[in-house]
């Protein structure tokens, strides 16, 4: 008798978790199309592939969006782009925003945005310019804009740098170089978008290197508000001597 109640218990179970597996309602996953960039793509596929950009790759709206980090852009910037920058066009104020983000900052947000061409090629950028123009006004990218990046893209990569002698690396300018106080503060200088860099004296070595080259693995309980705002790309634009001077410099304090 004991058996057979475990055993109803059991089909009882595993009937009611399929009927609620069943109810749930099912979404095909699909495999990403690749996306194929020439020099006769439309304006509006332009824009289309900058929205995948601007929604994915690109992180934008880990900020934009948000109304906090940084301004609203869909649905509005195209319109209000001619008129940031005296004698400055949409698409070209676009186009430094996104690698000069400094230039310009809108009233009431901190500087905190990244040259974007760091984390995202030439022919990704012009999409974005594409997109953010169409939210609010007229697509003016053409392919004379991204040629030059299509070109860039089919030549073969450079080759590897030289080493470089951990000695010869100031971690105060590699510090400057990868834009860290654009969110972070060391003695009184740069943003409180981050933990300030004296909070990490004394930490383990491989604690604060992870959170560097993955930001998202942990977030300081102060800082929630801006989880996800630091691009997980510095383990790739920093080489291996130059990420563990940093570490060391921020561990001892450069003492």
């Amino acid at each position: 008798m004991t058996n057979l109640k475990i055993l109803f218990t059991v089909i009882a179970t595993l009937g009611v978790f399929t009927f609620v597996a069943n109810v749930i309602p099912q979404v095909q996953s699909a495999v990403p199309e690749e996306i194929i960039l020439t020099e006769d793509t439309t304006p509006e596929e332009l824009a289309a592939i900058g929205a995948e950009v601007y929604a994915g790759v690109g992180g934008c709206t880990a900020c934009h969006g948000l109304g906090t980090r940084a301004p609203d852009l869909v649905g509005v910037v195209g319109g209000t782009c001619t008129t940031r920058v005296e004698g400055q066009s949409c698409k070209d104020y676009l186009w430094e925003s996104l690698v000069n983000p400094t230039a310009y900052i809108v009233e009431g947000f901190a500087p905190i945005m990244l040259d974007q061409s760091r984390t995202l090629d030439g022919a990704q950028l012009w999409t974005l310019v594409a997109f953010l123009e169409s939210q609010g006004g007229e697509v003016t990218v053409t392919s004379d804009d991204f040629a030059a990046a299509l070109a860039a893209a089919d030549a073969p990569p450079p080759p590897p740098p030289a080493p470089v002698d951990p000695a010869d690396i100031d971690p105060r300018q590699l510090m400057v170089a990868q834009g860290c106080l654009a969110c972070h503060s060391f003695e009184g200088e740069g943003q409180q978008i981050g933990p300030p860099f004296e909070a990490l004296r004394g930490l383990d070595p491989e604690y604060v290197l992870r959170g560097i080259v993955n930001p998202n693995a942990d977030t300081a309980s102060d800082f929630a508000a801006f989880a996800g705002t630091m691009p997980p790309t510095f383990g790739d634009l920093m080489s291996e001597a130059e990420l563990s001077v940093l570490v060391e410099f921020f561990v001892t304090g450069g003492q």
